[in-house]
């Protein structure tokens, strides 16, 4: 492998020695930290020095942890690499322990003796942010013993998803298909989707089966499983002072329940163009019956193109010119640089992530398999990259992290703009229609799925919180209607997909969907106005990526445009989708 697509991890400890070095230079932080419990807030003196130290043990850690993060997801056979990871996770176990006593101190805090503070101690200022987000989440705060209790229960709270994980992904056998080889393979959630995509329907309807079978074989005891989840959640909800479980979450993604009910009622008021998409797949693929096992198919994709990583970095460098200089140049350093592990290695870890390193740079690791595909993959990890060195550059380190409202922002503008790009080059007019096809399709999946995922979550969270008795049953039916509702009439709704949400693992994390959909709908405000070359827009989104999280996300968004609390939004969202739709007709 040529070292130039390998990272370089000798910009974050040029040697071993340096790694330990800053290992105990952290320890003793932490015992120069530890020495302020009980007596944090007793001075505007003790808590700016308390934060000051704080602030330098996390710069250090960062670097600590990431290195031996990457040290082992490089090659995870590797037993030094596993050591290596063991000791820093250890550390960061060690690092959460010494710290903790810091958030409740200040909560319990009388706020005007804290506020009395910044104003005698202008040094304070520096961490004046962090100490109000504190603060301001002090009315869903407990008693210090209520707390206490609450917390001995984390392991019990869990306990749902964590019998979930292990049900679905250690006991659960699918059985065999035979794929279009001819060969027999295991049928698993993470080979599904790829069966689905088969051109041959007996292949898609026999894995289709064959994984709601499974899921109906235990529907009822995942239904016991997931009502608790949810029961905890309302019940934590009412004990924290929240009106609701989704107040709760919102609040907790630095969101708003104006953001939700924004998102549904655009999505369901734009419904049909969805609809409108689903028959079109329908006269593509020119069945005369079309079943919900059809809906990945890609009618135009005839095989797989390949490409190098070189002509993926020029293509990534091209199609994200209209970022600017400044932006381009920061991609360029990333590619000559070595902050991308490309290609798959032995023992490597899959999939792929993008991770800054406060005071190095960001570091993407990635599996290139010389696929089309692969080139979205890059433009999508290096966003995220770029908008955590431009806010590891601006912000300290206690600011510095985006919430994850706007973590997907930055990429999902790259992906768009690469694909907008790649529509607009390809001068072959069935690659073409491919190309719309895959952003319409990203579009469908990511807006309109997720926003179904997220109407799912809010009727049976208000049902429980409205002390409705709720089965299996109630489940399947109330997810069958929602399929009925967001794909419309041309297509065969089949009872198996009823079953679907018992495979959701993320409705066991109350509330996340919806920030895919929120997340899209942003990121194609941002890239039509990129396009559109609205003036002096492009220096207002980088400004954006540079406030880390100095400002609210819904905040932060508003510097581009963007309102997530208003519908309009996802209109623009649901409009920017049928003018593709649209397109994509002109081409047939």
């Amino acid at each position: 492998m040529e070292e130039k697509y390998n990272w370089n991890l000798q910009d974050i400890f040029k040697t071993e020695d340096e790694f330990k070095n800053a290992k105990n230079e952290i320890e003793e932080s932490l015992r120069k930290i530890e020495k302020y419990k009980g007596i944090l807030c007793s001075t505007s003196e003790n808590l700016y020095n308390c934060y000051l130290i704080y602030e330098k043990a996390l710069e250090l850690f960062d670097k600590v942890y990431s290195y031996g993060m990457f040290k082992f997801h490089l090659d995870m056979s590797n037993q030094e690499g596993i050591k290596k990871f063991k000791e820093v996770e250890s550390l960061a176990s060690e690092f959460s322990t010494s710290t903790a006593f810091m958030v409740p101190e200040i909560t319990y805090t009388d706020e005007n003796k804290i506020n009395q503070f910044f104003k005698e101690n202008s040094n304070l200022k520096k961490y004046e942010r962090d100490i109000k987000e504190v603060l301001k989440k002090k009315k869903h705060i407990l008693t210090k013993k209520e707390e206490e209790l609450l917390s001995k229960y984390s392991e019990i709270f869990s306990a749902p998803e964590n019998i979930f994980d292990i049900l679905t992904n250690a006991e659960f056998k699918f059985g065999n298909i035979m794929n279009e080889d001819g060969n027999f393979v295991e049928l698993t959630d993470a080979t599904y989707t790829n069966f689905l995509k088969s051109k041959s329907e007996v292949i898609r309807k026999q894995a289709f089966r064959m994984m709601y079978n499974k899921y109906s074989e235990n529907i009822n005891t995942i239904a016991e499983m997931y009502l608790t989840n949810v029961k905890k959640t309302a019940i934590t909800s009412k004990v924290r002072k929240y009106s609701s479980s989704l107040e709760m979450a919102t609040e907790e993604d630095d969101a708003s329940i104006k953001v939700y009910e924004a998102l549904m009622k655009g999505v369901n008021n734009s419904i049909e163009i969805n609809h409108n998409f689903i028959d079109l797949k329908k006269q593509l693929l020119n069945k005369r019956c079309f079943y919900m096992y059809d809906l990945y198919v890609n009618p135009f994709e005839k095989g797989k193109d390949e490409i190098s990583f070189e002509d993926a970095k020029k293509e990534v460098l091209n199609a994200l010119q209209v970022l600017g200089n400044e932006y381009t140049n920061k991609l360029q350093e990333a590619f000559d640089s070595r902050w991308i592990d490309a290609y798959e290695k032995p023992n490597k870890r899959g999939g792929a992530y993008s991770s800054g390193v406060y005071g190095v740079h960001p570091f993407v690791l990635m599996s290139f398999t010389n696929s089309k595909r692969d080139v979205s993959t890059i433009a999508h990890e290096l966003g995220h990259s770029i908008h955590s060195y431009y806010s590891n550059k601006e912000q300290g380190i206690i600011d510095a992290g985006y919430t994850i409202m706007v973590a997907e922002v930055a990429s999902t503008v790259n992906e768009i703009l690469l694909s907008e790009y790649q529509i607009k080059n390809e001068k072959n007019s069935t690659k073409k229609a491919e190309n719309i096809y895959e952003l319409l399709e990203m579009i469908r999946a990511t807006f309109y799925r997720q926003a179904m995922f997220a109407e799912f979550e809010k009727i049976v969270h208000e049902k429980i919180e409205n002390s409705e008795i709720l089965s299996a049953e109630d489940l399947n039916n109330i997810y069958y209607d929602l399929n009925k509702k967001y794909f419309g009439e041309n297509i065969i709704i089949e009872r198996e997909i009823q079953y679907e949400w018992a495979r959701i693992p993320h409705f066991y994390s109350d509330f996340y969907v919806y920030k895919y959909a929120t997340g899209i709908s942003a990121a194609i405000c941002i890239a039509s106005k990129i396009l559109n070359g609205e003036e002096g827009f492009v220096e207002k989104y980088i400004s954006m990526l540079k406030q880390g999280k100095m400002k609210k996300s819904i905040d932060l968004l508003k510097m581009v445009d963007v309102d997530l609390e208003s519908p309009e939004t996802y209109y623009k969202t649901a409009e920017f989708y049928k003018a593709k739709i649209t397109d994509l007709k002109k081409l047939l």
